[in-house]
């Protein structure tokens, strides 16, 4: 079925083309006209044509998310708390996947062409060109994750180091004494941090053993693979430490299919407490970092951006807590650690 156009309308109404778009626009017409051109659009079934609709008044109403992978649960959980933000206020929210291997720049550039207002970006490197690309960029955005303070970017991020003291912290306290930390790519921004957060937290205790072992990705399968040749050997670990979540379930497959009791004979826990942590069985020791509070602050940012352009960089720090399930301490199922509140915001610069 072809468009209805607005010459149709206008038609239809019986008045010129003009004065149907001011009235559609909701531009100055008179009472009579205005019904007229209402009514006849409602007959006719036309429907305005966004893209023209946004060329006319400066804007799309649509914002950008853009992640590496929209299929992991935490980034889910970050578009939902920003999407219940952003459609408060009048816009829809445009899902874009960077990939796992892409620096982001391609998507920084494709959305900085007119298609969304801003754009909340959650990369898993941050480049020189990246950083550049988003320096360019012509549209407000935020970076859930950590950029240098020197730019001046608002952004959002969790508190990897302290994410790790709380996990290391955990385990020594139950008597764990040969740590493994199974990370992610530790090329990518997540996976430099949360190695180096491992590392200064066990170096607290100099009567631990520790080794670190990279997945391919931060998935199950990566996290499966990496923990089936470190498990499958005289001198395995009695806690591993993974990474996210999803690493987390591949290792306690991995020990399933070993014959290993947890958390008997291996402690494990992630990082985000996505619903995954809570439904597997024994549930999975996690650190929350606040994903949907996350989400939320980013989108509370962008929107003051969009509205104050010239308003000064800030970065929020989300702070972290523990949540202690079966997979680590069968005695103390649901207990939380939190660290002191943190929710920091200040000046970037």
């Amino acid at each position: 079925m072809a468009r209805v156009t607005i010459n149709q309308v206008a038609e239809r109404a019986g008045v010129s083309i003009a004065s149907a778009s001011r009235a559609l626009n909701g531009l100055i017409a008179s009472a009579e006209t205005a019904a007229k051109v209402t009514q006849a659009a409602r007959e006719l079934g036309y429907i305005a044509d966004a893209t023209a609709q946004s060329l006319k008044r400066g804007h799309t109403m649509q914002l950008g998310y853009a992640v590496a992978d929209i299929g992991n649960p935490v980034y889910v959980e970050m578009m939902t708390a920003i999407e219940r933000v952003v459609s408060a206020s009048g816009y829809r929210l445009i899902l874009s996947s960077t990939g796992t291997s892409s620096s982001s720049v391609d998507v920084v550039r494709e959305l900085s062409r007119g298609y969304v207002d801003g754009m909340i970006l959650s990369p898993l490197r941050v480049t020189d060109e990246l950083l550049a690309a988003l320096a360019a960029a012509p549209i407000p955005f935020v970076v859930l994750g950590r950029v240098p303070d020197s730019a001046g970017f608002d952004a959002v991020r969790a508190d990897s180091h302290t994410a790790m003291r709380l996990v290391v912290d955990h385990l020594v306290g139950e008597g764990r004494r040969d740590i493994a930390f199974v990370n992610g790519p530790a090329n990518t921004t997540p996976g430099a941090l949360r190695r180096e957060g491992f590392l200064e937290a066990v170096a607290a205790y100099p009567d631990v053993q520790t080794r670190c072992a990279d997945a391919d990705d931060f998935t199950i399968t990566a996290g499966y693979d990496t923990a089936m040749t470190l498990l499958d050997r005289g001198d395995r670990p009695d806690a591993v430490v993974a990474a996210n979540d999803l690493i987390g379930l591949g290792v306690l497959r991995a020990a399933e299919d070993l014959g290993l009791s947890v958390p008997d004979d291996l402690a494990v826990t992630g990082v985000d407490n996505t619903e995954l942590a809570r439904v597997v069985r024994p549930g999975l020791t996690s650190v929350d970092l606040g994903a949907e509070e996350r989400g939320t602050a980013a989108a509370e940012m962008l929107l003051a951006r969009i509205a104050e352009p010239a308003r000064p960089g800030h970065v929020v720090i989300v702070a972290p807590s523990l949540v202690v399930r079966g997979s680590s301490a069968a005695s103390k199922p649901a207990a939380v650690h939190r660290t002191d509140p943190i929710d920091e915001e200040r000046a970037a610069g």
